[in-house]
């Protein structure tokens, strides 16, 4: 046998491993049950943003720069017949006044007005997360960047989703099947560049006798140290 038989065979003999490793990674069973959760989920998510629809609540929201509080505000939230969240300020917390002459009040209100810019846009990022589109989550499945994470000893199952929203990012999902409901999300995304990562973390409540809602999200701009904390409360039904 000549060498180049022998590089051949060899390389034949690599692709049929790593065909077969590959064909085991995921038996039938795994991915009925990878496909059976895309659906739970799907559904479920469908469900609880209409019943949602028919509730307001309050939202308080609290921008810190280095861990130093700079702005709290709360939010009247109802959802609007486009299916979008409405907002009105109940109330504010008073931005204290810069002190200095005419040049540094100047710079120092630049800089508090880049610093809330950058937070309006990293809480609404999050929200683009949260807003969870059943179709966007479908796409992500059909294009096979949905795995399924085992998770033993809880009722809950961890889905990861690679490139959900923006090319390279990464979703964290916990999903309970028998209370058919989100459970928390932990993400990495960015803005407009992969250097300025946007790391956040939600938590999902349940109203008594009522839909699945988020009670919580930390939104981390990791580059400005800048976070954004978001609690909602007072789930009531629109009358």
């Amino acid at each position: 046998m000549n060498a180049q038989s022998s590089r051949l065979r060899s390389v034949i003999s690599r692709s049929v491993l790593f065909i077969f490793t590959a064909s085991t990674l995921f038996s039938p069973a795994q991915n009925q049950q990878l496909s059976e959760k895309v659906q739970q989920i799907k559904q479920s998510s469908a469900e609880n943003k209409k019943a949602l629809a028919k509730y307001t609540w309050e939202e308080q929201q609290t921008i810190s720069l280095k861990g130093e509080v700079k702005k709290v505000q709360t939010f009247l939230v109802k959802i609007g017949p486009d299916g979008q969240q409405q907002k009105t300020e109940i109330n504010g917390q008073p931005a204290a006044q810069p002190s200095g002459g005419r040049l540094k009040r100047h710079i120092v209100e630049k800089k508090k007005e880049e610093f809330q810019e950058y937070g309006e846009q990293i809480a609404a990022l999050a929200k683009q997360y949260t807003a969870f589109d059943p179709d966007t989550f479908q796409d992500a499945y059909q294009k096979g960047n949905v795995s399924l994470q085992p998770n033993p000893g809880n009722d809950s199952v961890n889905l990861i989703i690679k490139s959900f929203l923006k090319p390279g990012d990464t979703v964290t999902l916990s999903f309970n099947p028998k209370q058919k409901g989100l459970q928390s999300f932990v993400i990495d995304s960015y803005l407009n560049d992969p250097k300025d990562a946007v790391k956040i973390n939600v938590q999902f409540a349940r109203i008594p006798n009522g839909p699945n809602h988020v009670a919580s999200m930390l939104v981390n701009g990791v580059s400005k140290q800048l976070t954004v904390n978001i609690q909602n409360s007072n789930y009531q039904p629109v009358s």
